[in-house]
């Protein structure tokens, strides 16, 4: 959203300080960063699938955004998951060598240019948000309430809808997108028909997961609520 809108002034939040701390590197040390996974790609194309695990050990044990960045690109379908404890575990993606380093640095380079104009802060989304007044755009994408035990940190779900109203009673607009359809299989939330006014399903390829886990390819539809 944040590359498509590609906004002048915007500000970007998440509760996990690693994920944020990746957002500043690109921004502000996109050369830096993007040697920093050339390095770390040619160790683990040259000592072995090992180099993965250490890495991610390193990662659990010092949350640096470089390892961060090699983790989520080397990783079974670059699917994002932790532990109870906050604790990176997915595992290396034996069959696919990783993005090469050449590739990474001009996405790198051209996120860069993107999102100049963008301030990242880790915190808590009733944080982030606390400056925000009527005629601003909040997207927000929060922990999906079928999916438990794999994100970064929890939502408390009945907090969530307060601030849904908070946001339409001060007239500010908002995006969230939530649970959608997953097959034959329908997962999208009642959420109070007063908090919002268009339901949208956007079709957003197979699901990663189910594609892992039980070798199955479908196709999901991602729920988009807007209060406009």
């Amino acid at each position: 959203m944040l590359y498509a809108i590609n906004p002048s002034n915007a500000v970007c939040g998440d509760i996990c300080e690693p994920l944020i701390g990746l957002w500043k590197k690109i921004k502000n040390n996109p050369i830096e960063l993007a040697e920093a996974y050339r390095i770390r790609w040619t160790k683990l194309h040259t000592e072995g699938y090992q180099i993965y695990y250490s890495i991610r050990d390193d990662f659990n044990k010092n949350h640096y955004p470089e390892d961060l960045l090699f983790l989520s690109r080397t990783c079974v379908n670059g699917l994002i998951r932790f532990n109870a404890n906050g604790e990176f575990n997915n595992s290396l993606h034996h069959t696919r060598p990783g993005i090469s380093p050449d590739s990474l640095a001009s996405i790198i380079m051209d996120w860069s240019k993107h999102v100049q104009g963008a301030e990242f802060i880790a915190g808590d989304y009733t944080d982030i948000t606390t400056e925000a007044k009527t005629g601003d755009l909040i997207y927000l994408d929060p922990p999906y309430f079928h999916t438990k035990g794999r994100y970064y940190g929890t939502i408390d779900f009945d907090a969530f809808l307060d601030y849904l109203e908070q946001l339409n009673n001060k007239g500010i607009k908002y995006m969230l997108s939530f649970d959608g359809i997953r097959g034959e299989d329908d997962f999208t939330v009642a959420l109070p028909k007063e908090l919002y006014k268009r339901h949208e399903l956007i079709p957003s390829g197979n699901s990663s997961f189910k594609k892992v886990m039980d070798k199955q390819k479908l196709q999901v539809y991602e729920s988009l609520y807007l209060n406009w």
